[in-house]
């Protein structure tokens, strides 16, 4: 899919400006404005279909084998992946049933974002676990996933922006 822009610049998110920006990689010329040239209507498309960030809420739960085996609710983890993932899926049917995701983040999650209710706030490509980002970016607002692994133990993810 075109993003509209002119070639070779490319859309690129500014972690302190918290917004995207455009890039050229050949000249190295950086631009808060879309450079002249740019398709409007397919930018816009673009951005909507293949976001440069995203907010999402998570649950982690922690097993024997994750990369760090401790919380703030747990020192050290002892469950399995397998018993993780059975944790995880309660608090999906929690969440299916009608609770709210901040509220079983805040009751299960491993992760210190438990105290904003699983809020990771804005990110961008390359600043999470590669099939965290993967299943994160490939959500839709509102979505949430299914279980997620990575080196930090198991996740669900919900898409908030």
């Amino acid at each position: 899919m075109s993003t509209g822009l002119p070639t070779p610049w490319t859309v690129r998110f500014s972690k302190s400006k918290r917004r995207e920006y455009f890039f050229n990689p050949e000249s190295k010329q950086s631009q808060w404005e879309e450079p002249e040239g740019t398709d409007h209507e397919a930018l816009k498309k673009y951005l909507s279909e293949h976001p440069v960030k995203v907010r999402c809420l998570h649950v982690l739960i922690k097993h024997n084998g994750s990369r760090r085996p401790a919380s703030h609710r747990q020192d050290p983890i002892t469950i399995s992946k397998e018993e993780a993932l059975e944790q995880l899926s309660k608090c999906k049917e929690q969440i299916d049933s009608g609770e709210r995701f901040e509220d079983v983040a805040k009751e299960r999650s491993d992760c210190s974002s438990f105290k904003r209710g699983g809020d990771l706030g804005y990110f961008s490509r390359g600043e999470m676990q590669p099939p965290f980002e993967k299943a994160a970016f490939a959500l839709k607002v509102g979505e949430m996933s299914g279980p997620v692994e990575t080196d930090s133990g198991v996740h669900i993810i919900k898409r908030v922006a």
